[in-house]
Parts: structure tokens; sequence; C-alpha cells
């Protein structure tokens, strides 16, 4: 397939027990954005498609955390994530 838009990606990192919320620990577009989808399946980490999403998600700083207005989006990409794990 040859797509001629431009990629774009998002990571989030979660741990319950040291953060409020998500934090976006990477993001990019085109060749960053495909390095990016690279690495996630290379390490086995699921990744979860939402245009509209990834446009937010790529406005945040680095290392900052999700604003309020994203928890119900990301809580539906972790369940999502939690599924696939076989967690709920």
């Amino acid at each position: 397939m040859n797509d001629r838009r431009l990629k774009k990606a998002a990571a989030l990192h979660y741990d319950q027990a040291q953060n409020m919320a998500p934090r976006v620990v990477a993001k990019g577009k085109g060749v960053i954005a495909e390095k990016i989808v690279e690495l996630a399946r290379r390490n086995d980490v699921p990744l979860y498609e939402d245009p509209n999403l990834v446009n937010v998600l790529e406005a945040l700083e680095l290392e900052s955390h999700i604003p309020a207005e994203l928890y119900r989006a990301v809580a539906e990409v972790l369940v999502f994530i939690y599924r696939l794990n076989g967690k709920l």
C-alpha cells in the first residue's frame, strides 16, 4: 500500500501506582511515526488507531500528562489493551 498521507503516532505510558494520568512519551509524524510503530511492534506493544486522538496527543508536550478532557478517550484505549492482554 502506498499511502501518501503523512502518518502520525503517539505513545503513552501509564503507571497507576506512580501517575494520576497517562503521559505522552513519544510522538511524531512521517518517519518518526513509522519508527514509533516499528518499535511498538518489535516490543509487542499493542497498537490502537484513532486519527482524532493522535492529532490531540501530538499537540501535547512530551512527558506531559494527558488533560482531563482526554480521560474518556484514553480510557477506551486502555480497555482495548487490557482486553488484548486478557486482563478484562
